[in-house]
This record gives structure tokens, C-alpha cells and sequence, in this order.
């Protein structure tokens, strides 16, 4: 049962990050490498306040304010520096390695002795990880509440039409660059609140542990659209979530089968290749079977 909780949780907790990257992967389209950064960014500016004294809800609030900041500078970097999208994103990646070495002081800092959101006295008196249930289900569900309002706003509105159709966005009047900012900064800002939520939980920060997250995020988006199909925009958000529970609930299988935790960004990768060949296998195997009655029927002619 205690599996169960804790694939729960990590699934709640880690849909924050899902949510990020399909604000710019799939309503933006844009492919932003930033992540991969600024989620150990958010993870170690939070820790690194902690251990200084901050209360844990303003040293997540400087995770969130560090990885809208590597957000920013990779929308200025494409924008206004006209580099490439993808370059962009990885030259912000590679400097938060360093970033995150200077905040730290070292490789990794330890929460332990610490006070953090999951050592609140009252999350002892429950049972194990119900903790990372409550924090993440009411995370989550605050965050996909705003960005469901924020969509439905004037400004939410140019947000969506910038990703669709950039030419026509900028036709109305649209300042598409100033929206990409926007989009980068909002979701890096959450990649960085969920590294710092994860460090605390996890008790610790590492400056590597951002090394194959985006497949981590792309899995949940992935799983959420291929399970759930065809949904509006709002439901997508929440599809998104339940995917990355299912996600975990997968990895949980895999290492109950007995593969090593060495293993888990392999199978990861695997996880999110099948999903995403899944829509196309379906449609040829949907067209085979129509082929196949129409030579069936062809024959009984």
C-alpha cells in the first residue's frame, strides 16, 4: 500500500513539471531544452535558503523566481538575440550547470535536521507519503486552476494563438515575441517551483538531477493524450496529471520486475517512444483492417 501512496505522490508532485512543459511544448510549440536546468536551479536555490535559515515557503518561492529567471533569458536569447530555439534553450541549460554549483557550494546539499513542507509535525502524525499526496494534489490542483483561468483571459487568448498560428497572431495586432517570453518564464518558473518541491522531498539537491527530466515531462503529456484521446484544452492540463501518476505507476511495475533504478532513464525513454508511436500504429493498423475488408469483399464478388 505504501507503493501505491508514494507512486501518488511523486505523480502529483511531478505533474507540476508536466504542466510546465505543455504550456510551451504543446500550446507554444516550442521545444525548450531550459528544463533540464532550471529544475536543479529551483531545487538548488531552495535548498540553499533553507539551510540558511529561509522558512520553506519563501525558499520555494526563490526556486519558482530562479527557474521564471532561466526562462526569461532563454526567451530573450531567441527573441531578441534571434539564436536558434533549441540552441537557446540548451546554452541557458549548460550555464545553470555552473549556477547551480555556485549556489550550492558543491554538488549536492543535504536537507537533513532541516525544516521543510514535509516535515511539518502534522504530516508525521499520517501515514507514509501521504505527505507528498497532500502537498502535490493541492499543488497541482492550484496550479492547473490558474492556468485554466489565465487561458481563458484576453492575454491567455494571444498566448494560444502565438503557439497556432504566430503569422496571424502578429497580424492582430499581437506581440508574439513578448508572448514567447511570457510562455518560457511561466513554465520555468513551475519546472523550478517542482525541483524545488522535489528536493524537499527528497531531502536533498544534486546539481545532476535535472540530467533526462524533460522525458519525464513529455511522458506525462504523452501518456495523459494517448490514454484519455481526444479532449479540450482545460481537460488536456488534467490529463496531464493523471498521466504522470500513470507514469509512476509504470516505473513501479518495471522495478518490481526487478530492473535496477540504474535503468530507469532507459526505460523512461522506451516509456515515452511507444506512447508516442502508439497513435500511428493504431491508424495503420485501423487502415489495415480496412484494406483487409475490402479485399475480403473484392474476393466474395
Amino acid at each position: 500500500m505504501s507503493l501505491i501512496t508514494s507512486s501518488i505522490g511523486q505523480g502529483l508532485l511531478w505533474a507540476i513539471l508536466g504542466v510546465a512543459l505543455f504550456l510551451t511544448f504543446r500550446i507554444l510549440d516550442f521545444p525548450d531544452m531550459t528544463v533540464e536546468g532550471t529544475f536543479p536551479l529551483g531545487a538548488a536555490v531552495t535548498v540553499t535558503a533553507i539551510t540558511h535559515g529561509a522558512s520553506p515557503l519563501l525558499a520555494t518561492l526563490y526556486g519558482f523566481l530562479a527557474g521564471a529567471a532561466g526562462g526569461l533569458i532563454t526567451g530573450l536569447l531567441y527573441t531578441k538575440g534571434k539564436i536558434p530555439i533549441l540552441l537557446a534553450g540548451i546554452l541557458v541549460m549548460t550555464a545553470c550547470l555552473s549556477v547551480n554549483l555556485r549556489v550550492m557550494g558543491g554538488s549536492n546539499v543535504s536537507l537533513i535536521g532541516k525544516k521543510t513542507f514535509f516535515s511539518v509535525a502534522f504530516f508525521q502524525t499520517l501515514p507514509k507519503y501521504f505527505d507528498s499526496v497532500i502537498i502535490g494534489g493541492l499543488t497541482i490542483s492550484m496550479i492547473t486552476i490558474l492556468v485554466v483561468v489565465f487561458l481563458e483571459t484576453e492575454l491567455g487568448q494571444a498566448f494560444i494563438v502565438t503557439g497556432d498560428n504566430p503569422i496571424m497572431a502578429r497580424s492582430q495586432g499581437i506581440n508574439t515575441d513578448n508572448m514567447t517570453i511570457l510562455g518560457l518564464t511561466l513554465s520555468n518558473g513551475l519546472v523550478g517551483l517542482c525541483g524545488a518541491l522535489i528536493s524537499q522531498s527528497n531531502g536533498y539537491a544534486d546539481s545532476n538531477m535535472g540530467i533526462g527530466i524533460i522525458v519525464v515531462a513529455l511522458a506525462s503529456i504523452i501518456i495523459g493524450e494517448v490514454v484519455f484521446g481526444e479532449l479540450t484544452l482545460n481537460q488536456r492540463l488534467v490529463a496531464v496529471t493523471l498521466g504522470s501518476i500513470i507514469y509512476r505507476f509504470v516505473l513501479l511495475l518495471v522495478l518490481q520486475l526487478g530492473f535496477s533504478t540504474n535503468d530507469l532513464n532507459l526505460i523512461s525513454a522506451i516509456i515515452l517512444a511507444l506512447c508516442m508511436m502508439l497513435p500511428n500504429l493504431r491508424n495503420s493498423l485501423h487502415l489495415n483492417g480496412i484494406l483487409r475488408k475490402g479485399l475480403v469483399s473484392n474476393e466474395k464478388e
